[in-house]
């Protein structure tokens, strides 16, 4: 059995509950059908809540403050679509157009075209709406009727799509709801991407994986199309569908300017989930020794809530966000690959193992404690926080 690692968020809330009791504080929490908060205060907290068996909960983290200031705030504080297509050196003006990146959620943002309309102006990206063609929003199933509304989801939404944008202005995307958080219905949600045209489709969501996921792993196996999936947000260890080896499984990284000739500089996010899996078998294409089953991750993009990324978004909230949590990685990486415009050629993660001269190595940084082993720890070369690294164009794509 593992030892369990405590993310930076829970050890942040024990801090912030010991400080508390001794000087008086309130604090209190909030029921689980809510948006998780674990205390008022709280620097940062997952906007949905723990999963239970056979279900999935999306891996966004928001930033309730930063520099002492709460959020939401009137303007963007977080890395922009400037920032990320520098620091990943992308073709974001020149490339995507024809391609679809699909984002499948579980619930409801009533305000999701709205908000993204927002966030678009805001930076200076052509308008994507459903008039012009460029956005389009179905339920799992592809119709008009969409599931309830949810504000956790609802911001993992906004995120999703605000990221999509910032990585691949020219794509079109395709926001699938499903009706519920079970494996079940979010995975019919990717099918139903996949049947509506999507080249890639992100999914910032996971659960525990189980002895029951070979009935579910086929949701996620579409050759000739890409399918992301967030690697999770509570440090060492792995979730499904990242696990599921006909996905891309994405790590997170912390992402900031440099002095350096590259810009910026990342290292392994201390929250980032990696690993062994426990059921999967090993693609053929992976050849990491130290696993002999899926090892988790592929690639990285930024992830740590820490160097946050802006995100716009109303329902439940009203105004500029910073968000973190693998949850921002999986639609970067799905719109990279939009980007290149490859999907129907690569079979799932196979091309980054064959191209990494174009992707940055990520060599320092852990998300727990296994020993010292790469399952862990980031080094030269393949590691599970970061994988390969992270996207230097898009050439590994």
């Amino acid at each position: 059995m593992r030892k369990l690692q405590l993310p930076f968020y829970l050890i942040t809330a024990v801090i912030l509950i010991v400080a508390g009791i001794t000087t008086g504080a309130r604090v209190f929490a909030q029921p689980q059908s809510q948006p998780t908060r674990l205390l008022h205060a709280l620097i940062s907290h997952h906007v949905c809540g723990v999963a239970l068996v056979g279900n999935a909960h999306c891996t966004a983290i928001q930033i309730d403050s930063k520099n002492g200031n709460a959020m939401p705030n009137s303007a963007p504080s977080g890395l922009n679509p400037v920032n990320l297509q520098s620091a990943y050196k992308l073709p974001s003006a020149s490339a995507g157009s024809g391609q679809t990146v699909a984002i499948v959620d579980a619930y409801d943002d009533p305000n999701a075209e709205k908000d993204l309309a927002v966030y678009r102006s805001q930076f200076g990206l052509p308008a994507c709406t459903t008039a012009n063609g460029c956005f389009r929003k179905v339920n799992q199933n592809g119709g008009a009727k969409y599931p309830a509304p949810n504000v956790g989801w609802a911001q993992e939404i906004s995120l999703d799509l605000d990221m999509v944008s910032a990585i691949c202005p020219n794509c079109h995307i395709l926001l699938v709801e499903a009706s519920k958080t079970s494996i079940a219905s979010l995975g019919t949600a990717v099918n139903t991407a996949v049947k509506l045209g999507a080249n890639t489709v992100s999914n910032s969501y996971g659960g525990n994986e189980s002895s029951s996921d070979a009935r579910y792993a086929s949701y996620y196996n579409h050759p000739g199309h890409v399918i992301t999936a967030s690697a999770g947000d509570s440090g060492y260890g792995v979730e499904a569908p990242a696990a599921y080896n006909t996905v891309v499984s994405v790590g997170g990284t912390s992402l900031s300017k440099s002095s350096n000739a590259r810009g910026w500089s990342e290292t392994a996010w201390n929250g980032a989930g990696s690993g062994c899996s426990a059921y999967q078998p090993k693609p053929s294409w992976q050849t990491d020794t130290g696993c002999s089953r899926r090892t988790v991750a592929d690639v990285s993009a930024v992830a740590d809530p820490n160097t946050g990324v802006s995100v716009y978004d109303t329902y439940g909230s009203s105004g500029w966000l910073v968000f973190g949590g693998t949850s921002v990685a999986s639609p970067i990486i799905a719109s990279v690959y939009a980007l290149a415009g490859n999907a129907s050629s690569v079979n799932a993660a196979q091309s980054l193992y064959s191209n990494t001269g174009s992707l940055f190595d990520v060599t320092s940084g852990s998300n727990g404690s296994c020993g010292g082993s790469y399952l862990c720890t980031a080094g030269a070369g393949y590691d599970g926080p970061t994988g390969l690294g992270s996207p230097d164009g898009i050439g590994a794509f």
